[in-house]
């Protein structure tokens, strides 16, 4: 059975971005609303959870947008593709990168992301202490209905599309009822969604909770922008172009460049192409697809071009590119 060890409890990794692009200490919000979990809470999310998972990286739960997470060895930075989600983790931590911004999520912390994003990432775990964790995709069917039931206004100004926060104890408690659930296969179908619906309100009504709003319409900047996300994601085979996507935006194609390069990192063209080829690694992965149809279904006209910029992107060919993607 693996031994389940807790990270210390504070350390200079266990920081987050603030609007400037700062890196501050944030294992307790500003003004302290945020109480720091017991250490027993997270010792119990991983002790529930060091059973249930049996594969590494993202695998299913019997819940239907829940996954679990495990990781038993460090990894470099990487890209990855994170869709909508919601990231607790029970034991080790975590970092991506956006650009030059930085977000670390473990035992203290959230990962809350609203649009799908490509970013790297960096893993630490090992054998002795795995990475545990559950990610939880959010609907925005169910943050609109939750706004609507809160009585509160859907228009969200936030300082980005991802976010790493404090959690606090009632998302903890939650997460591990979650778990609980989980371990019983008709639990996990009866009780989750109840529960994620529990997880997503603290979300939401917490210190972030901005971000999770730019789910639902949005009549500003940031919705349009995170609407021609969703979009690229939906569409990545289609034949789009950047004039077409900054009319979606109800932008200029300059004004519509910035907008889109300050909420993600890169361009649009360049956002396109990292979503396109980690749907075709996925394609390699999972379907075992061959480099030329796998750059068909994605929308590469030209296979040749497709091997190179893959090559580019993971430091590998396609062809020998059939190995899992870490998480």
């Amino acid at each position: 059975m693996t031994a389940i060890i807790l990270p210390d409890s504070v350390d200079l990794e266990r920081i987050r971005m603030t609007e400037h692009g700062n890196r501050v200490d944030c294992s307790r919000s500003p003004d302290e609303r945020q109480a720091k979990v017991p250490e027993r809470t997270n010792r119990r999310l991983a002790e529930l959870l060091a059973p249930q998972i049996t594969a590494d990286g993202f695998s299913p739960t019997s819940l239907p947008g829940v996954e679990y997470m495990r990781a038993v060895t460090s990894t470099p930075r990487h890209p990855i593709v994170y869709t909508p989600r919601i990231v607790v983790i029970a034991q080790g931590h975590k970092r991506v990168w956006l650009g030059e911004r930085e977000y670390v999520y473990d035992t203290e912390h959230l990962l809350v992301l609203s649009v799908p994003m490509p970013f790297e990432c960096q893993t630490t775990a090992s054998e002795e202490e795995p990475l545990l964790g559950l990610a939880i995709s959010v609907d925005p069917i169910l943050v609109g209905e939750l706004l609507l039931e809160m009585g509160d206004a859907a228009n969200a100004e936030p300082s980005s599309y991802v976010s790493s926060t404090a959690v606090n104890e009632e998302v903890m408690d939650a997460s591990v009822r979650l778990a609980e659930a989980l371990a019983s296969r008709s639990a996990g179908r009866i009780l989750g969604p109840q529960i994620v619906r529990e997880i997503v309100y603290r979300v939401l009504t917490g210190e972030e909770g901005d971000v999770l709003r730019l789910l639902v319409s949005q009549p500003n900047r940031h919705g349009h922008i995170a609407r021609v996300l969703r979009r690229i994601h939906a569409d990545y085979a289609a034949d789009l172009d950047v004039t077409s996507l900054a009319r979606e935006a109800h932008m200029g194609v300059s004004t519509f460049h910035h907008a889109f390069r300050d909420a993600t990192s890169t361009s649009p063209l360049q956002y396109l192409k990292s979503i396109r080829l980690h749907k075709a690694r996925a394609l390699l992965v999972t379907e075992g697809l061959n480099a030329q149809d796998a750059a068909r279904r994605v929308g590469y006209a030209s296979a040749s071009q497709f091997s190179r910029e893959y090559r580019r992107m993971f430091g590998r060919s396609p062809a020998s590119d059939r190995a899992a993607v870490p998480a």
